[in-house]
């Protein structure tokens, strides 16, 4: 949560459109985020396929923008926007699921964490649609 405080005291004192908008900066704090976050939920068996899911398709957003900058053509790059979009999709699900049903006392850092990623969803998904349109 310190990320997401952090990069909005760096934009207001930066006053940089540019880092609102760097997608790749971030899904990169994002991810560091539900990891602070999943580091503190205790070791019950009930977090254990919520968290290891929510891990994985967290971190997967930024790790496949990463790989669209090294695409070999245009429909790759696309291809790893569309991956990226529905890995954050499915994040939103796994934060809803934690939020709602496994009973922790985190509901405030996962409200933040979705209202990020729900932003972040509609980055990729504008990117796509525009990158779908220029075909």
């Amino acid at each position: 949560m310190e990320n997401l405080t952090q990069i909005s005291k760096l934009k207001m004192q930066n006053h940089n459109p540019k880092l609102k908008s760097d997608l790749k900066y971030r899904c990169y704090y994002f991810s560091i985020d539900v990891i602070h976050l999943l580091e503190t939920l205790p070791e019950k068996r009930v977090f254990w396929v919520i968290t290891d899911q929510l891990l994985r398709s967290a971190t997967s957003i930024g790790a496949n923008i990463v790989e669209a900058k090294s695409a070999s053509s245009k429909r790759d790059f696309l291809k790893f926007y569309e991956i990226a979009l529905k890995s954050s999709n499915e994040t939103k699900y796994w934060l809803g699921l934690l939020r709602d049903a496994a009973k922790t006392d985190k509901e405030d850092k996962i409200n933040k964490l979705l209202k990020e990623v729900d932003e972040i969803s509609k980055m990729l998904s504008a990117s796509v649609l525009t990158m779908k349109n220029k075909r």
